[in-house]
């Protein structure tokens, strides 16, 4: 990339704190045990885990929000907790960040979604999940259209929707956005999950990984003919913007209503740990575009981000000088 080019993506992110991004979604914690294994255990034949330390980290949605906020956008955030110690340490987990929870709702009868990762020698040993996929009460569908609405008529840039199939993104929900920041010209991104690809249609940006796209297309990409047969697929069924398919080592996948495609490489160094890089990427990405960036502009800086968390064990973030950083010293 020429210095000219670095130049102008760093600017981008000077921009960030002037953006507002809402993200509404399915909000979890991310609870990590790590430790060492030295044996198999005599009982089974099972690593035994000496534990060293537990950390919990905000996840899915929750992870999306703390991604804007590290990147210095101002951020708001609706989704579900329960009423319980998971919802509790969430609430607490984000205001210790300085981040607003007004747009939390508390289910009485739902458990707050954790999902506990036991790590050792950094490597993923198992992960046990604490949820339910039910869908929301239609009170609380309500509830939160009522605040995204209120959000609205402060002024937004972006809307995220992080979908993790826990039953906040609704079709309802989705189709409502839509037509709410069409009429307010508010970019819409989502992280799709497979079952839903039919509920985003009008959106802005999407930006599933390859396993995603292929599943949501019915088209196994396995060369580039099936890629872009994939994304010109997504494109005229969901009438959107742009897709943008992430490819892991392969780089990234643009593709436009225009036409354009965009093929990128990957920044990744050393890949330790993938988790939360779809919430980096759609962070960086609507950020970007919602500080002014076009969308090939903004789909670059967001695969210098996630280049940077890609090379970290745990859900992890990233900070603007850092990835100023990143992308000046690849010019």
């Amino acid at each position: 990339m020429s210095r000219s080019s670095s130049n102008r993506l760093a600017s981008l992110i000077d921009r960030f704190p002037k953006a507002h991004i809402l993200v509404v979604g399915d909000m979890m914690l991310d609870h990590y045990i790590w430790g060492s294994v030295t044996r198999i255990s005599p009982e089974a034949p099972v690593p035994v885990v000496s534990v060293t330390k537990e950390s919990l980290l905000l996840g899915a949605a929750a992870n999306v929000v703390n991604n804007v906020h590290a990147l210095g956008g101002r951020v708001s955030l609706c989704g579900v907790i329960g009423h319980d110690d998971a919802g509790r340490q969430l609430v607490h987990e984000l205001r210790t960040r300085g981040i607003d929870t007004d747009g939390l709702i508390v289910e009485n009868d739902r458990p707050t979604t954790i999902k506990t990762r036991v790590i050792a020698h950094n490597q993923q040993v198992v992960r046990f999940d604490r949820e339910t996929k039910n869908g929301i009460e239609a009170d609380t569908h309500t509830r939160i259209f009522e605040y995204v609405q209120q959000q609205a008529k402060k002024g937004l840039d972006g809307i995220i929707l992080s979908d993790y199939s826990k039953g906040v993104v609704t079709k309802e929900l989705v189709r409502d956005i839509v037509r709410l920041a069409n009429r307010k010209g508010i970019i819409v991104s989502v992280d799709p999950k497979v079952n839903h690809f039919g509920m985003y249609s009008g959106v802005t940006i999407l930006t599933p990984n390859t396993k995603e796209a292929s599943l949501g297309s019915k088209i196994e990409i396995e060369d580039d003919a099936s890629l872009m047969k994939a994304g010109a697929l997504f494109l005229k069924q969901l009438k959107c913007a742009a897709v943008l398919i992430t490819r892991g080592e392969h780089g990234m996948s643009l593709f436009e209503r225009s036409g354009r495609v965009t093929h990128i490489p990957t920044m990744a160094q050393e890949v330790f740990d993938v988790t939360g890089a779809g919430d980096t990427v759609i962070s960086a990405l609507t950020l970007a575009m919602a500080a002014g960036a076009g969308v090939v502009d903004a789909a670059r800086i967001s695969n210098y981000a996630a280049g940077i968390v890609v090379g970290v064990v745990g859900t992890a973030t990233v900070q603007p000088a850092e990835l100023k950083r990143k992308i000046t010293q690849a010019d």
